[in-house]
């Protein structure tokens, strides 16, 4: 008997037991936004980088003062001083790769670059592939000539012109004058060269490379007239909004405690 009461008095303590513990409750799980990245973000922004801990800035070293390469070969300029400022700001250390005009916008819109800053104008054609920050300086297209030309705005599209290749000098040209009077070249050192050397009436080309161009080739001049005036971006992947929106914020700051004017009264000179 003593045997059957334990027996029983076990059992309903196992049966106790399991009523008060019952089914074991699953942790709650969290669903992640739609949209959200599945990459970890970079930073407190929330934004995505290429590579972590870096800023991949593609560029054209070929667009002074705003990016040119230096006595041993390195990318220098405003645009390249800025986005060390901005990767600053972000936390991240900026890597600049330096290719032609064209690829340095592709490069972006490819994934290898995270931002691409060259002189880079924002038009219709480009807003189709990329986005862009808020314009940080405005450009001004001019027309170079050799001294004593007979060149002038009116009778540009008779003439042969010079522009690089994928510059909005160049779209900007071939719109208005068509193809046949257009000349792309690799580099506005390239076309300014064939102006001195007779091969094109006139370089079509920003006003501050001109001006060192100018300077640099005797017998070259600049028309008094604008060609044309353009707003200057930052350049991100398209619907990259976190980046874009990090970008800016960090440019406002820049711009507010002086830095981005600092960075340009180093490089532009006041008369």
């Amino acid at each position: 008997m003593k045997k059957l009461f334990a027996l029983l008095l076990t059992l309903a303590m196992v049966l106790s037991l399991a009523a008060c513990g019952g089914e074991k409750e699953e942790p709650a799980k969290t669903e992640e936004p739609a949209g959200t990245e599945t990459q970890e973000p970079a930073g407190e922004a929330g934004f995505t980088t290429v590579e972590e801990g870096k800023l991949i800035l593609s560029t054209n070293a070929e667009f002074a003062p705003y990016e040119m390469l230096d006595d041993s070969g390195n990318p220098i300029g405003i645009d390249m001083e800025v986005g060390a400022a901005i990767a600053e700001k972000l936390g991240l250390e900026l890597q600049i790769d330096d290719m032609g005009f064209d690829a340095a916008l592709l490069a972006v819109q490819n994934g290898q670059s995270d931002i691409a800053m060259a002189g880079i104008t924002v038009d219709e054609e480009r807003l189709e592939v990329m986005d862009f920050t808020d314009s940080y300086a405005t450009g001004v297209q001019v027309v170079i000539v050799k001294e004593g030309s007979d060149v002038t705005l009116d009778n540009l599209g008779e003439k042969m012109i010079g522009t690089q290749m994928g510059t909005t000098g160049f779209i900007y040209c071939t719109d208005d004058y068509g193809e046949d009077h257009v000349i792309g070249y690799e580099t506005g050192a390239v076309a300014v060269q064939a102006l001195v050397n007779g091969q094109i009436d006139a370089v079509v080309i920003d006003n501050l490379p001109a001006q060192s161009y100018v300077e640099g080739n005797e017998g070259l001049t600049i028309l008094d007239t604008e060609y044309a005036v353009e707003d200057y971006a930052i350049g991100v992947k398209k619907g990259n909004t976190a980046l874009l929106e990090a970008v800016n914020a960090a440019m406002a700051e820049l711009k507010a405690d002086g830095t981005f004017q600092s960075i340009v009264d180093k490089y532009i000179k006041a008369d």
